[in-house]
């Protein structure tokens, strides 16, 4: 018997109704009474110190109720680990508010806390500060000279340090029948996700909170908090069902949260803080980076030497180090490598992960220098690519678990028609627009961590589920449903998904693209302990059908246990809780890889990207006037929320290539475009033909449900695929992103 299966179903988003009427609640708007608001005040200056703070004058204001400074705050945590949080890098955490030193431009240096916002936000520029000012320096090509390697950290956990050198690179380059070298920068980009960050604390009295925030983790939030004001853990309790937008910038415990807290604690009131769009320039960033390859291959076109090098930028307080230079030999078996990642400490506020970190830095790189490759070697690229194509991560020697890029390849060329380009720069023309045709390889790492999840089944056969993840947007209320439902085999209209909350069961941060892979084996392994319990209480009723069967031997199916050899052996979900007479049953499972095991095997979801381009002959213009990713990326729980996943990595592909860039003016040490209105990002004039297909891949070594990550790898090959088109339509070669017309008409 076979029983109809939720997973792999097209099914809308289970809160996409909420959202589109505007009944979802996010971290800003739920209704609190007797709710004070808090506006943050920031510096003026990139470094030195505050001489004085005048306050006075906005304490005069009806309304303004506090205003907390690093002269009157309360005392917080002494020691810099318990303000770490799950995404920390090595160094010391940045303390809002902790004395008169100025660290970047931006920096929070006063709360003003007031009946309403408007108040607080008028308060607040009545503020007088005076500096002490002092060098600074904010520019990472003219400080590339200091680089060096980063501070060693629990965080290379999951971002390992570039792998040691194999072989000789110097000598197999030199004696390589084809070599390029290139250098490549990128721009600063900010997050700038629609829902700005807000945290609404409610004082329960006794120092308990409830707080609804903006965050990527809820138990990352608790603990934080928790933590750096001594609350006990379970006084600490951190909601975030809804998440507009997140894309990394919610991964860590943003100011906002702190500030909120301290004058909630402080007053013993419900604060609302809110940044608005220019404050939130004001934390986190995708570094700018700076990049070296040197490839080299025999006439053949396979690759024998291969050469990465990354300088980024980072705080002077914190050791930010994304996986940018790692990803060759994991794509391309090289006998010899060498590859190098060093950090400029700058005046700035510390990086913070974005959407594929180090990883659509790393690939815009690699995959344009084997775009280079191929033409110096008159190789198709894509063949370039099958050439040296391995199912061997060669930084590790072992086997990937699953790896269908190949598949991948063949189904985007043929998809996108790629047999149709003409090889030759500037041969292809579409009235007066030079056409080209690129395409890219895209690889990101398939992880999984501990989570666990709580489940519990009622008599009316009505099914919640409990785990702390967040939903940024991602379909993940959706897709756990769906896995629920499928395991249980139950409709999925009786399984409710209760998430985001901090005092349900235990998920990581929301992000890496290990979500579903994470939790996912959490609600799996949950339902499968709840199927066991149902099965062993069947198995004892009197006169029971399935009093000799066993576990295996049966599946689960609209409430029923039956028996996979004979359908008509079976035993209602409802007779078992009545003959054993239960209202409700509940069980918490713990789901985590099995180190021993995990280890044995590489893990990574692939793609390939084809792209088209028309630019404009005598103005420079750029259009990407369609593309196609094939993804490789196991199981698909969901077609319809992870199409919108990869289309919204493409998008941001194309932003990342052509317009997004966060323009530091050095001689002050500040973000001179910190707004939507000079921050481009694509509009709809820009997003044409995108096309998505799930090349078919079977995993059962990644976790039993058989999932990849897929929130990153829609990002990570877009950017080179336009820019080796750019190459194809016009003849000019251009390693800067973003990519603007000027370069291409000078």
């Amino acid at each position: 018997m076979t029983k109809l299966p939720s997973i792999g179903q097209p099914i809308n988003r289970l809160e996409g109704v909420q959202k589109v009427t505007g009944t979802a609640k996010y971290s800003g708007e739920y209704n609190v009474d007797d709710l004070l608001y808090g506006y943050v005040v920031n510096s003026t200056i990139t470094k030195g110190k505050i001489k004085s703070i005048d306050t006075a004058e906005a304490e005069k204001l009806d309304g303004v109720i506090s205003i907390l400074t690093h002269e009157n705050r309360p005392s917080t945590a002494w020691f810099d680990l318990q303000y770490a949080d799950m995404d920390a890098p090595p160094g010391t955490v940045f303390k809002p508010l902790k004395d008169n030193e100025i660290k970047y431009n931006g920096q929070p240096i006063a709360l003003v806390v007031a009946e309403t916002f408007e108040m607080a936000r008028y308060a607040a520029h009545l503020i007088k500060v005076v500096y002490t000012e002092e060098e600074f320096s904010t520019d990472l090509v003219g400080n590339k000279g200091k680089a060096r390697e980063p501070k060693k950290g629990l965080a290379s956990l999951l971002k390992p340090p570039p792998p040691k050198p194999t072989g000789d690179f110097g000598r197999a380059y030199q004696a390589s029948f084809a070599k390029i070298e290139s250098d490549f920068t990128h721009g600063t980009e900010h997050h700038n996700p629609m829902e700005m960050f807000a945290t609404t604390v409610v004082y329960e009295g006794k120092d308990k909170l409830k707080i609804y925030d903006k965050t990527q983790g809820t138990i990352n939030s608790q603990m934080y908090v928790a933590n750096v004001f001594g609350l006990k853990m379970k006084n600490v309790q951190v909601i975030a069902p809804f998440v507009g937008g997140g894309f990394g910038s919610g991964l860590r415990p943003q100011y906002q949260l702190f500030m909120a807290v301290m004058a909630s604690l402080k007053l013993k009131r419900n604060v609302r803080v809110t940044l608005d769009r220019a404050q939130m320039y004001t934390f986190g960033h995708r570094p700018p980076t700076l990049q070296t390859t040197k490839f080299g291959a025999d006439e053949n076109g396979k690759l024998n030497a291969a050469y990465h090098k990354a300088i980024g930028e980072t705080s002077q307080f914190e050791d930010y180090v994304e996986t940018v230079v790692n990803w060759t030999p994991m794509l391309y078996p090289v006998e010899n490598t060498l590859l190098e990642h060093e950090l400029v400490p700058l005046d700035v506020y510390s990086p913070l992960d974005m959407r594929a970190p180090g990883g659509s830095t790393g690939m815009h790189a690699i995959e344009i220098t084997m775009d280079e490759l191929a033409y110096k070697l008159k190789i198709d690229p894509l063949e370039l690519r099958l050439i040296n194509y391995s199912d061997i991560d060669t930084t590790s020697g072992k086997e990937y678990s699953s790896k269908e890029l190949k598949e991948c390849y063949l189904q985007g060329a043929e998809r996108f028609g790629w047999k149709d380009r003409n090889p030759e720069p500037r041969s292809m023309k579409r009235g007066n627009k030079l056409v080209g045709y690129g395409m890219a390889t895209g690889i990101w790492e398939a992880n999984r961590l501990l989570a666990r999840a709580e489940i519990t089944m009622t008599k009316d056969l009505k099914v919640e589920i409990k785990n702390a993840v967040t939903d940024i947007g991602t379909g993940t209320l959706t897709v756990m449903t769906q896995i629920a439902a499928d395991e249980l085999g139950l409709p999925i209209e009786d399984i409710t998904f209760l998430y985001a909350d901090s005092k349900m069961p235990f998920a990581p941060i929301q992000g890496g693209s290990f979500t579903v892979a994470t939790v996912g084996p959490a609600v799996q392994e949950a339902c499968r302990a709840m199927n066991k319990r149902l099965f062993n209480k069947a198995k004892v009723l009197r006169n029971s059908p399935l009093a000799k069967a066993k576990f295996k031997d049966v599946i689960f199916d609209q409430g029923f246990i039956i028996l996979k050899s004979d359908s008509n052996v079976k035993v209602n979900f409802k007779q078992i809780f009545e003959e054993n007479n239960l209202k409700a049953t509940q069980i918490t499972s713990t789901a985590m890889p099995n180190p021993l095991r995990h280890g044995k095997k590489a893990r990574a979801v692939h793609s390939a990207v084809f792209v088209e381009v028309e630019v404009d002959e005598e103005l420079g213009m750029i259009e990407v006037k369609r593309a196609v990713t094939a993804v490789a990326a196991g199981k698909i729980i969901n077609p319809k929320t992870a199409e919108s996943q990869i289309l919204g990595g493409m998008i941001w592909g194309i932003s990342k290539a052509l317009h997004e860039e966060t323009i530091t003016d050095h001689r002050f040490g500040k973000y001179m475009n910190a707004n939507l209105g000079e921050y481009h990002i694509p509009v709809h004039a820009d997003v044409q033909d995108l096309n998505v297909i799930f090349v078919k891949e079977d995993d059962n070594f990644v976790n039993d449900l058989g999932v990849k990550g897929i929130g990153e790898i829609g990002i990570v090959g877009m950017p080179p695929a336009i820019a080796n088109a750019i190459y194809h339509a016009t003849g000019r070669r251009i390693h800067n992103l973003p990519i603007h017309f000027d370069q291409l008409i000078s």
